[in-house]
């Protein structure tokens, strides 16, 4: 029953899903600086006003699909007159007016623009709203210490990202997570990964003091990485959940791809008895920041596989909006995970499940759920 992929049959998109790009899909923007401010998503200062320098010239990437989250009061009409672009143009030039436009429309506090590959060949931009009074999910101010990484494991973890381009290059990624730690089927990113196994146990306290306390965002990110390769995968459940507020995004969704592992184990070795609490995957469904809610919504799929029915009632009462949004998504690889958690939410079976998504109405089921919504809204007036 349980095998090499982190989710079952139900979802084989999901398979590469915590391989490259620190999201489910390669970003055409560079990611964000850390931010300075405790719970904001992030100031702008330092962001490049372009895109990338080699799209200069050309504008950008052509959209294929425009996509939107969070969008409760505001029209999308109005966020997409202030985003000024549409599908089969370029991306904005400069991601930061684009953001500080869609601000200015009133009762939208945040907005944030989050530019992905590929839907036939062409760029997916979605387009993020945190309305006045919506849920809101916090980051911890960055810390300040200046803690280091060991030179051999920032080494490693260098080498192990050239092999992993290359594994992708060469549809290389078939993930094993059932040791509690990812091993690639590419033999040159998997041979870096078994070093790590060694690095996590001989460097388990540094790891965890940078994790927690290292100024350095990218040393962060990559003791988030690497931790999740330590022996004693419980000891480390706490660290990983430290971590899934760092102010820095990759420092996050490196912390739920070690978090996703370690769910696999678990559920392969039930007599360890190790729990993962859903708390803050739940509550990054809210992030304005797409690749929190992305990530956490496969987080959760594995996390629900046995509808526990206390972490499915706490998903539809703090982020039903959130998953209806990301259900409605045209791209469908990036749709799925939250469309299966409305399922079990609904109380579907997974072949229920499976039925929906593939008829020729695969809205219904979300439709379903945006009925639930509106149902439990109109009882709390």
């Amino acid at each position: 029953m349980h095998g090499k992929c982190v989710v079952r049959p139900l979802v084989p998109l999901l398979a590469a899903v915590f391989l490259s790009g620190g999201a489910l899909a390669p970003s055409v923007w560079p990611a964000k600086p850390q931010q300075e401010q405790a719970g904001a998503p992030g100031p702008r200062e330092g962001e490049s006003k372009e895109l990338i320098p080699r799209f200069q010239q050309s504008h950008g990437p052509e959209i294929g699909i425009i996509d939107f989250y969070g969008l409760r009061k505001v029209s999308e009409e109005a966020v997409r007159r202030a985003l000024g672009v549409e599908e089969g143009g370029p991306l904005p030039r400069s991601k930061q007016e684009a953001e500080l436009a869609i601000e200015r429309i009133p009762g939208v506090v945040f907005a944030r623009l989050q530019a992905v590959c590929c839907e036939d060949g062409r760029a997916i931009l979605y387009v993020g709203v945190e309305e006045k009074g919506a849920p809101h999910f916090d980051y911890r101010l960055p810390p300040q210490e200046q803690i280091e990484l060991p030179e051999e494991v920032h080494r490693t973890y260098a080498l192990f990202l050239s092999a992993l381009n290359e594994a992708v290059r060469k549809h290389e990624i078939d993930e094993d997570l059932t040791q509690g730690h990812s091993l690639i089927s590419n033999a040159r990113a998997r041979s870096y990964q078994e070093r790590f196994l060694v690095q996590a146990k001989q460097y388990l306290d540094r790891l965890r003091a940078v994790l927690r306390r290292s100024a350095d965002a990218e040393y962060r990110a990559i003791a988030a990485y690497v931790i999740g390769y330590a022996p004693d995968k419980r000891a480390v459940i706490d660290d990983l959940l430290y971590a899934l507020r760092d102010p820095d995004d990759t420092v996050r969704s490196n912390a739920m791809r070690a978090l996703a592992a370690i769910e696999v184990y678990s559920r392969r070795n039930p007599q360890l008895g190790i729990q993962i609490p859903a708390t803050w995957l739940i509550e990054m469904l809210n992030s304005i920041i797409w690749t929190d809610r992305t990530t956490a919504a496969v987080n959760l799929v594995n996390l629900t596989e046995d509808r526990d029915q206390e972490t499915l009632d706490r998903i539809r009462e703090r982020a039903l909006g959130a998953l209806i949004d990301m259900a409605r998504w045209k791209h469908l690889p990036h749709a799925l995970p939250a469309y299966i958690l409305l399922g079990r939410i609904l109380g579907l079976k997974e072949d229920q499940i499976r039925n929906y998504w593939a008829g020729e109405d695969r809205l219904q089921l979300v439709e379903r759920a945006a009925a639930l919504q509106a149902d439990r809204r109109k009882k709390r007036e």
